[in-house]
């Protein structure tokens, strides 16, 4: 049986909803993660201060009890964003980043950006202050296919934002193309890969008709992507860090109305290991999982240490969702009914 023991891990992208299904997941990533960088495309965008603020009390109120387990708060930057206040919010460690949205992009992305060219005094204002701008790097063109949206991103908005604003901490978000590594490598920026674009292509969309399970923003890509991200991901190189994009939603909505995203968190260190071993990189995943991120936003890595085991693991179909007295939904995990090779065992003593 092997064996890996490694600094306790951070997410670097993470989805936790409110309400219910909050308080139902927020343990999956709290027991193994030290911090996680919080989404702020919630139903009601966090776009003030006094939102992350409320944002944040409602996570930590779902916490068990005694976690550490820290959440960093983001911004949701839209068309009308006051440079103050989101200053502000830095400056008094509210604000960890913003988060940039193309308006129409993803989940929860309508009051997102327009124009992109209109916030460049806002990047200014983050590239003096050190604040990290995330991006979801898709146009939202309707001419621009689909599987090309990435790639046109980085050509018309990224490539000029990053020469015009050099010094300015940017973070490609879930990465899904051999385009998007080479540029990342390129360019003094960093990326967060997720675990389901390591494994999957976009064939899995297609496997017995329209999959939902599989469909997720931005879309998982051809093979050749996928190998390439895998490369990336396992290389060690200080660039690219752990970012699992994990993002529930109940059932009733995943099956019937196909919403965008794949609920990873239960399953994400294992599914990441599973990778690392494939490609003989087990020597990597520390770096991946545990350093390169605080390196990258120059935060302290994690004192607690994590084992992890290579144990027959099967994992769950479905998760529940439940309140005070009843089960109200489901959600299905990534590699639901599979049996993953690695185990995590908990806090190394």
């Amino acid at each position: 049986m092997k064996t890996l023991t490694i600094i306790k891990p951070d997410d670097w992208h993470l989805h936790l909803r409110e309400g219910l299904v909050l308080k139902n997941i927020i343990h999956f990533t709290s027991e193994f993660f030290g911090r996680a960088i919080v989404m702020p495309n919630t139903k009601n965008p966090i776009t003030t201060i006094g939102g992350a603020i409320s944002y944040k009390k409602s996570i930590l109120e779902a916490l068990p009890e005694s976690s550490k387990f820290e959440p960093l708060m983001t911004m949701y930057l839209t068309d009308d964003t006051d440079k103050g206040e989101l200053i502000n919010g830095f400056k008094n460690n509210i604000f960890f980043a913003a988060k940039l949205y193309p308006a129409n992009a993803t989940t929860n992305s309508s009051h997102g950006v327009k124009k992109i060219e209109n916030l460049y005094k806002i990047f200014e204002s983050m590239q003096d202050s050190g604040m990290p701008l995330l991006i979801h790097g898709e146009v939202t063109d309707p001419e621009v296919d689909i599987f090309d949206r990435e790639e046109v991103f980085i050509d018309r908005e990224l490539s000029p934002l990053a020469e015009r604003f050099p010094k300015l901490k940017i973070v490609l978000e879930h990465i899904t193309t051999s385009y998007a590594v080479d540029f990342v490598q390129e360019n003094n920026i960093g990326a967060t890969i997720t675990p389901h674009h390591l494994h999957i292509n976009r064939n899995a969309m297609f496997f017995g008709g329209l999959n939902s399970d599989f469909y997720c923003l931005p879309v998982a890509k051809r093979e050749k992507n996928r190998i390439a991200l895998r490369g990336a991901a396992t290389s060690g190189k200080d660039c690219f860090f752990l970012g699992s994009d994990s993002a529930p939603h109940l059932r009733k909505w995943k099956a019937f109305c196909g919403c965008a995203g794949i609920f990873n968190s239960p399953v994400a260190l294992q599914s990441y290991l599973t990778v690392f071993e494939e490609e003989n990189a087990l020597d990597n995943f520390e770096k991946f999982a545990s350093l390169n991120g605080p390196n990258f936003y120059n935060v302290p890595a994690n004192k607690e240490k994590l084992r992890l085991v290579s144990r027959p693991n099967k994992i769950t179909e479905f998760i529940d969702v439940v309140d005070e007295k009843n089960t109200v939904g489901k959600i299905k995990p990534f590699h639901a009914g599979e049996t993953l090779k690695w185990q995590v065992e908990g806090i190394a003593i």
